[in-house]
């Protein structure tokens, strides 16, 4: 069987320093550079660039309300006749 503790346990009191740091609030400015952002290769290595297209999404899509579904077949079809999607 186990023993039962008998008495109290000793407690210690410590005082603990508080300090205050004052932080120092200083404007740096950044250096403005440009990157060339790296292009990533796309999920399953096709891309689509629409770079230096002028067509609207009424061109695109017509003016008629359309489902989800619609706009991506005519998406789709799009790219394909325009030729912009790469392998």
């Amino acid at each position: 069987m186990a023993k039962k503790r008998t008495g109290k346990r000793k407690t210690t009191k410590t005082k603990r320093k508080t300090t205050k740091t004052k932080r120092k609030t200083t404007k740096t400015k950044r250096k403005t550079t440009k990157t060339k952002r790296k292009t990533k290769k796309a999920f399953g290595g096709y891309s689509v660039s629409f770079k230096n297209r002028v067509e609207s999404l009424e061109q695109i899509f017509g003016r008629a309300d359309i489902p989800p579904s619609e706009m991506t077949k005519k998406l789709w079809n799009f790219i394909k006749k325009k030729g912009l999607g790469h392998k």
